[in-house]
């Protein structure tokens, strides 16, 4: 059942652009499954769905790899602007904090900046750790991403 549903949700965000939970639920719903909210925010994150840009300045769930921005250094500035709270560093870890659902958007498109120094991150709803090798270039990376937030 669980998979099908994933499925489903894969199906849906793929076709319509899907803004809230609420309105997954409500699509889920329509298509026979019974959801509750919370199902819906537990399939969310294991499938690791992010929310990204649309048209109308407004956000909406996708697949990761769904992702191709056209300009990708643009995308991380206007990412990082828009969702950081703060930065701070320890060892060879940068530690990031968004507002609330942003974290895995803004993890994915540091994913595809293919930075050298940073060999992974791990995003949670407004958390993100950069894993950062060698632990010298923690500062490079830090002032990057302190430049682009402008």
């Amino acid at each position: 059942m669980k998979a099908r549903r994933q499925m489903k949700i894969q199906e849906i965000i793929t076709k319509e652009i899907i803004r809230t939970q609420e309105d997954l639920a409500y699509k889920l719903h329509s298509a026979g499954f019974e959801v509750t909210q919370a199902t819906v925010s537990r399939d969310i994150k294991e499938m690791g769905l992010i929310k990204i840009p649309t048209a109308d300045d407004d956000y909406r769930y996708a697949i990761p790899t769904e992702v191709h921005p056209t300009n990708l250094q643009d995308r991380l500035k206007r990412l990082l602007r828009e969702t950081v709270i703060s930065m701070n560093d320890t060892e060879s870890l940068i530690v990031i904090r968004t507002i609330p659902g942003n974290a895995h958007a803004l993890a994915a498109v540091m994913d595809n900046t293919n930075w050298d120094e940073v060999i992974g991150t791990v995003a949670g709803d407004d958390t993100i750790l950069l894993v950062i090798k060698p632990k010298e270039a923690v500062a490079v990376v830090l002032e990057r991403l302190t430049t682009l937030l402008g």
